[in-house]
């Protein structure tokens, strides 16, 4: 599993170790992270959850009356540093 897959279960690892159960899914640029939070969860361990999210590049909670509340995070793959990256006009 490369780098940025690592990271991202390890974000779902913890997000887990603190009660929220988390999956994982890949994605062609990024890894994601979802946990549904639920609204008996402490504020003492907001500042925990927050702290495990904020090692992702992206992350944010989607609230809504019919879904609850779900905590995402996005942790982007390595882009290639080298080579023909998306024509002559993107190489590095």
């Amino acid at each position: 599993m490369p780098a940025s897959g690592v990271s991202a279960a390890a974000i779902a690892a913890r997000l887990t170790a603190l009660g929220l159960p988390a999956h994982l899914e890949e994605h062609d640029r990024s890894w994601s992270v979802e946990a549904e939070v639920p609204e008996s969860l402490p504020a003492e361990s907001w500042r925990e959850v927050l702290e495990v999210v904020a090692e992702a590049d992206r992350f944010g909670l989607l609230a809504t009356s019919l879904n609850g509340r779900t905590l995402w995070a996005a942790v982007r793959k390595a882009v290639p540093t080298t080579g023909d990256v998306g024509g002559p006009s993107h190489q590095r």
